[in-house]
C-alpha cells in the first residue's frame, strides 16, 4: 500500500511539473500578453493542484496535509482572479487583444471571401441565364419545327386537294 501511494504521489508531482512547465513554455512561445496571461492561468492552476494533492498524497492525513489543503484551495481561487485582474488592468492600459499585424491578416481573408462569395453569386447567375437562354431556344425550335410540320402537311393537302381537281 505504501508502495502505491509513493507512486500516486510520484506521479502526482510529476504532473503537476510538467503542467508548469507547459505553462512556462506558453509564457515564452505565445504571441501576445493575453494569450500568454491565458496559458499561464491555466497551467499554473492545474500544476498547483496536482503539487498538492502529490504532496498529500505523500504526507497521508496529519496536520500538515490539512495546511496543504487549505492553501491548496486558496491558491485554486486565487490565481484565476489575480489572473483576471491582470487581463483588466492591461486592457484598461490600451492593450489590444489583437496585433494590428492580425487586424490586417483578418481583413484581407475577409476582403478575399467576400470577392469569392461575389464571384460564386456571379457565376450562378450567369449559369441560370444560359439554362435560361436554352430552354427559351429549345421553345423556338419546337415551335419551328411545330410550324414547319404543319406547313408542310399544309403543303401536303393543298397538294392532294390539286391532284384530286386535276384528276376530276
Amino acid at each position: 500500500m505504501e508502495m502505491l501511494l509513493s507512486w500516486l504521489s510520484g506521479g502526482a508531482l510529476l504532473l503537476g511539473t510538467a503542467a508548469l512547465l507547459v505553462g512556462a513554455l506558453g509564457l515564452v512561445r505565445l504571441p501576445n500578453l493575453f494569450s500568454r496571461i491565458h496559458a499561464v492561468g491555466m497551467m499554473d492552476t492545474a500544476g498547483v493542484a496536482f503539487i498538492t494533492l502529490g504532496m498529500l498524497i505523500h504526507e497521508g492525513f496529519s496536520l500538515v496535509s490539512v495546511k496543504l489543503a487549505v492553501v491548496g484551495v486558496f491558491l485554486f481561487f486565487t490565481s484565476p482572479i489575480a489572473t483576471h485582474a491582470v487581463a483588466q488592468v492591461a486592457h484598461r492600459s490600451g492593450f489590444s487583444p489583437v496585433s494590428p499585424a492580425s487586424k490586417k491578416r483578418a481583413t484581407k481573408a475577409a476582403k478575399t471571401a467576400a470577392k469569392k462569395k461575389a464571384a460564386k453569386k456571379t457565376a450562378k447567375k450567369t449559369a441560370d441565364a444560359e439554362k435560361v437562354a436554352r430552354k427559351a431556344a429549345v421553345k423556338t425550335a419546337g415551335k419551328k419545327a411545330a410550324a414547319k410540320k404543319k406547313s408542310a402537311a399544309e403543303k401536303k393537302a393543298a397538294q392532294k386537294k390539286s391532284a384530286k381537281k386535276g384528276a376530276s
